[in-house]
C-alpha cells in the first residue's frame, strides 16, 4: 500500500505541479486551524454589587416581578429566576444561608443578555431539620450536599443552584442612595472568543459589555425583606 502511494505521488508531481501545490496549501491551512485557533473566555465586565432591588416604577419592557442586581457599573435585571431566588432566601433562615461564589454570567453574543446560576448553600443541624424544611427543599429543587465535615458536626447541607437570566441596563439612577451590602460581592460577565493568537485573547473585549438595546436607567427600591442584608452581614 505504501509503495503504491509513493508511486502515485511521484506521477502526480511529474504530471501537474499545480496539484502538488494545492495539496501543500490544504495541509498548511489544516495545521494553522488546528494549532493556532483557540476558544477562550473573555471577561466583558467585572462589577461590584451595591444592592438587590426592584424597579421603583413599572417598566413596560420588563416583567412585573423583575429583580435588579444593582452594580457600580451597570444594573443586571433578572427577567427569569428572580422569583425563585426571592422565594428561597425569604423561606429559609438567612443566617444559615451561604453564598460563597461570585455571580458569574455568560453572554453568548455580548448583546445585553446574560444567563448563569446562583449557588446557595443552606446548612442546619440535623436534629433541627423539620418535615416542613424537607418539603421546602423538594419544592424548590434543592439537593443534599452534606460534606464529611458537616457529618462530624451532625449537620446537613442543602444546595440550591438557581438558574438566572436577564438583561444589562445602565446603573440605577439612585444607586448612591441605596443601602449597600456590608460585604463586597462581585458579578462577572464573560463570553467565548475565537482567537488565533492566544496572547491577545480578551484584549478587544475586556470591559466592553454591551447594554440591552434601548435600555434606559431607572430608579430602584431595595427588596422589601431584610434577608439579603443578613446574608451579607
Amino acid at each position: 500500500m505504501y509503495k503504491f502511494y509513493k508511486k502515485t505521488c511521484f506521477i502526480a508531481s511529474l504530471s501537474s505541479a499545480a496539484i502538488l501545490s494545492g495539496c501543500a496549501t490544504a495541509t498548511l491551512l489544516d495545521k494553522d486551524d488546528g494549532v493556532r485557533t483557540r476558544t477562550v473566555q473573555s471577561v466583558l465586565v467585572n462589577d461590584t454589587v451595591v444592592a438587590f432591588g426592584k424597579p421603583a416604577q413599572a417598566v413596560s419592557t420588563l416583567p412585573a416581578d423583575s429583580i435588579v442586581i444593582v452594580g457600580q457599573k451597570n444594573s443586571y435585571v433578572l427577567t427569569s429566576g428572580g422569583t425563585r431566588f426571592a422565594k428561597v432566601i425569604t423561606g429559609l433562615d438567612p443566617k444559615l444561608i451561604q453564598i460563597e461564589k461570585a455571580l458569574t454570567f455568560y453572554s453568548e453574543k455580548n448583546d445585553g443578555q446574560f444567563s448563569g446560576t446562583l449557588p446557595l448553600r443552606y446548612v442546619k443541624l440535623s436534629e433541627d431539620v423539620t418535615k416542613q424544611d424537607r418539603e421546602f427543599f423538594i419544592e424548590n429543587g434543592a439537593e443534599e450536599c452534606t460534606t464529611s465535615s458537616d457529618h462530624r458536626l451532625k449537620a446537613q447541607r442543602f444546595c440550591f443552584n438557581i438558574a438566572l437570566s436577564g438583561l444589562i441596563y445602565p446603573t440605577a439612577t439612585n444607586s448612591a442612595s441605596l443601602k449597600a451590602l456590608s460585604k463586597p460581592y462581585s458579578v462577572t460577565i464573560y463570553t467565548n472568543e475565537h482567537v488565533k493568537d492566544y496572547s491577545k485573547a480578551g484584549s478587544k473585549t475586556a470591559d466592553k459589555v454591551m447594554l440591552f438595546p434601548f435600555a434606559v436607567a431607572f430608579d430602584v427600591v431595595t427588596l422589601p425583606f431584610q434577608a439579603i442584608h443578613k446574608i451579607f452581614d
